[in-house]
């Protein structure tokens, strides 16, 4: 963009009016003891408020100078990228002037501020960096300009160039690389989440040839009949399938564990499922409940993925109580094939009922599974050696906080293996071996 505002000038004594309102000073001083010199003291006075008035007037007026930023539309968080401002000098002086841009509060900058000079018809190019904190929408304003006036009296601050917008998207290059490549260990291993699987897949691939191990279930009669030899049907893993994520965006996923929120750790699955889900040739669809809501319907292929990024990169949990069962009769009504429902929470005491509810409504038509997120440092305590009476009341606490926690889930009455209760950080893999294993034995 090179559009420019409307600028707005403040000006600042430079260095040469302060020493010339000096020199005045002392020349004043001097008159109080010769009169001789009172006249020559007044005329300097005015000839130096007259100067200052009509430079600080023509100093107010916006330079000649056009601003371009060149930046790009999409940051990672946590990663450094480059703005270029190209100041093109379009006056016939030259300048000498120093830059500051507008970018967003919070983010770690290196480069600025800068001091140039360009002459006439020039321009001269400003490269600094940037890393965002935080994903989310971002904005640039334009830029702070100081540059001398036509005399050298003063500092005039201006504000040119344009106003940018960026979008901030969670880095997931290392999150994918690493987390990725363990699903892929857990695949080869297990041999889960196959392209095709012989036996009690869900599609009809081929008849062929009975083999040794075959399931005696999977011989087709008829076929056989007519090729007077056993004919078995070949299955392969059904690909056109749904996965759909039900995501609470409310206070509960505002607890941290270090420098990360619950809030960002499911984002974190999220991705990676849905990358993997993807992958498999099924549908990835998201909704939200706790803050605004958000509903992307499932949709196949890399476009659903991308939509799926595009579409969590700036959601943020608020101060909102999440209400589970509106969110499951939201869900029914929205999605009519059956489909793979993971819910991802922080699960209370008080939601036992509530979300007994939700999931017994969902399961009616899907295959629901409840993700709860444990705070870590929960764990850590009950790991860590009692050293002191201090030490033992808060591990008696934690221990009656993690019994009710297990009773509270016993209450909801899901099968143990559609309920997890997990650290944040393994809630990644533990939704890998989860779909690995619907996937496997055809339960969707």
């Amino acid at each position: 963009m090179s559009e420019r505002t409307a600028p707005k000038a403040a000006l600042t004594p430079s260095r040469g009016m302060l020493a010339c309102a000096a020199g005045l000073g002392a020349l004043g001083a001097l008159a109080h003891w010769w009169p001789a010199l009172e006249q020559v003291w007044s005329g300097a006075l005015l000839a130096l408020v007259a100067a200052a008035l009509a430079d600080g007037w023509h100093g107010r007026r916006a330079p000649a100078v056009r601003v371009e930023r060149e930046l790009a539309g999409v940051w990672p968080v946590d990663a450094w990228n480059q703005v270029t401002l190209t100041l093109h000098n379009e006056g016939a002086r030259a300048l000498a002037l120093e830059l500051f841009d507008d970018y967003p509060s919070g983010w770690q900058m290196e480069g600025l501020s800068h001091a140039t000079r360009i002459g006439p018809g020039a321009f001269a190019a400003v490269r600094y960096r940037l890393c965002p904190d935080r994903r989310g929408e971002a904005g640039f304003g334009p830029a702070h300009l100081r540059v001398r006036s036509t005399l050298g009296l003063w500092r005039c601050l201006h504000r040119l160039g344009p106003s940018s917008a960026v979008k901030v998207f969670p880095d997931y290059s290392k999150l994918l690389g690493q987390t990725l490549s363990a699903a892929e260990r857990l695949t080869n291993a297990a041999g889960s989440i196959r392209v095709r699987r012989r036996g009690e897949g869900t599609d009809f691939r081929q008849l062929r040839e009975y083999r040794m191990g075959d399931n005696l279930r999977s011989i087709d009669w008829k076929a056989t009949a007519r090729y007077q030899k056993p004919i078995t049907r070949e299955y392969q893993e059904q690909r056109d399938q749904q996965v759909v994520f039900l995501l609470d965006t409310g206070r509960r996923m505002l607890a941290e564990d270090g420098a990360t929120t619950h809030f960002d750790h499911a984002l974190d699955a999220v991705m990676t499922l849905g990358f993997l889900a993807q992958k498999q040739g099924d549908a990835v669809g998201l909704m939200t409940f706790g803050g605004a809501p958000r509903w992307l319907a499932p949709l196949k292929g890399r476009s659903g993925l991308d939509r799926l990024l595009a579409g969590v990169y700036d959601l943020q949990p608020v101060e909102a109580a999440p209400d589970y069962t509106r969110a499951a009769a939201d869900l029914l009504n929205r999605l009519g094939k059956r489909a793979f429902v993971v819910l991802i929470t922080n699960l209370r005491e008080e939601d036992d009922g509530a979300l007994r509810a939700a999931c017994e409504l969902m399961s009616t038509k899907h295959l629901v599974m409840c993700a709860s997120l444990r705070e870590k440092s929960l764990d850590q305590i009950v790991a860590t050696p009692v050293l002191d009476f201090a030490g033992a009341l808060r591990l008696g606490a934690t221990s009656h906080y993690l019994q009710q926690r297990r009773a509270t889930i016993r209450r909801i009455g899901i099968r143990a293996d559609r309920l997890i209760d997990i650290a944040p950080e393994q809630l990644s893999m533990a939704l890998v071996r989860r779909y690995r294993e619907i996937k496997d034995s055809g339960a969707l």
